[in-house]
């Protein structure tokens, strides 16, 4: 197999898809399997020079996302580049820009192709007051995947909300997401990790990592994380790990309610790792997941989880055993939680507990060793049927 991925976003953006398309890539590499990468620049040119194997292209910020960039393609270069690599297999990992290069080229060169499926950004559309696009957004969905042999969904729950839309589930499989224990595990020197950042070891530990953007609902944290501090623990600290186009009015929101806070911008590893496994409690009310990588960083690194009842995250938690669920949107449901945990030392290290032993089996190198033998099928010619259409 000879791969070629078209991806929107790639290393070092930082984000779970770049992370996961990375991942992926270097496994197939160490595998011996020949892979080309087409990508967007990076937003810092600095960073290019470390990722010289992939071609980059000029590119400008999405605004539904800032954080992830769209390509300005060349098709001239990209067609002899191909032509000199050989593909059986293309990938394309987005919907856009270089996500279109990649099924040109499949329909008109007649190159097996297959697709994954990321994000729900038809979720993302009422935040920014566009629900006008959603239904145009679907009718170029369903022609963007319509000659992927198979789609790649990140969670059981992804795939059912497809196969509801009308998708194929004949072509719907399920590419989960594993983590790196050596990278997020439970050890940290907690006091003195807190006391290094001024915080007092005696502080319960209310942790969120992400984008801080309206489709992740992080204003419902803030609410719960309030109305929890308020009534039940005044020593209560929310620390908020992550940045976008949300954080200015979330740090006047803490400012102005005299909510005690602490806004640490994008926080990378190790970094990151301390803050998870230092807190007390990881609350995620996202409800637009398809999977939610950050709920299985923090199970691994023995956080309990209390998340929203919507999305990919359900896969990963289930109630009352590695976490706890609440209703999206509902504050009080939320600060119940909050509520419990504090409340309950034995729950907490239950579910902490679980969480890490849930986290430890989902390796990555046994995930891709499974989409491996998946991709190797979708390449072989004379296994499926030839494509739906050809393109004018």
């Amino acid at each position: 197999m000879r791969l070629a991925l078209f991806t929107d976003t790639y290393e070092p953006d930082v984000n779970g898809v770049a992370r996961t398309l990375a991942r992926w890539v270097e496994y197939l590499r160490r595998k011996g399997i020949p892979v080309l990468v087409f990508a967007p620049d990076p937003a810092d040119d600095r960073e290019r020079a470390a990722m010289a194997s992939v071609e980059r292209f000029a590119s400008f910020p999405f605004f539904l996302y800032p954080e992830c960039r769209l390509a300005l393609p060349r098709p001239i270069y990209i067609r002899r580049a191909l032509h000199a690599f050989g593909p059986t297999l293309i990938h394309v990992a987005t919907p856009f820009n270089m996500g279109l290069c990649g099924v040109h080229y499949a329909r008109k060169y007649q190159v097996p192709l297959v697709a994954s499926y990321h994000t729900h950004f038809d979720r993302y559309l009422p935040f920014y007051n566009l629900h006008w696009m959603v239904k145009m957004l679907w009718r170029y969905m369903n022609w963007f995947h319509h000659d992927s042999r198979s789609i790649f969904v990140p969670s059981r729950s992804t795939l059912l909300d497809l196969k509801q839309r009308g998708w194929d589930e004949a072509r719907l499989e399920v590419w989960t997401r594993g983590i790196d224990t050596k990278q997020y595990h439970p050890g940290v020197d907690r006091n003195t990790f807190l006391t290094q950042h001024d915080i007092s070891p005696d502080k319960f530990i209310v942790l969120y990592t992400g984008r801080l953007s309206p489709e992740k609902n992080v204003d419902v944290a803030l609410a719960a994380f309030a109305k929890f501090q308020r009534d039940i623990c005044p020593d209560a600290l929310f620390v908020l790990a992550g940045d976008g186009p949300s954080a200015d009015l979330l740090k006047q929101q803490a400012e102005r309610e005299r909510i005690p806070t602490r806004f640490l911008g994008f926080t990378g590893m190790p970094n990151l790792q301390q803050w998870y496994a230092a807190a007390d409690t990881f609350l995620f009310p996202s409800s637009t997941e398809t999977f939610g990588n950050v709920v299985l960083e923090a199970m691994a690194c023995g956080t309990p989880i209390v998340c929203a009842d919507a999305g990919g995250v359900v896969d990963t938690v289930e109630h009352g055993w590695n976490g706890l669920i609440c209703e999206a949107g509902n504050i009080n449901a939320f600060s119940d939680a909050l509520k419990q945990i504090h409340g309950n030392a034995d729950l907490r290290g239950r579910l902490a507990a679980r969480g890490i032993a849930y986290s430890l089996r989902q390796s990555w190198d046994t995930i891709f060793e499974e989409l491996l033998i998946r991709f190797e099928k979708a390449s072989d010619l004379d296994n499926c049927s030839w494509i739906r259409h050809i393109s004018e």
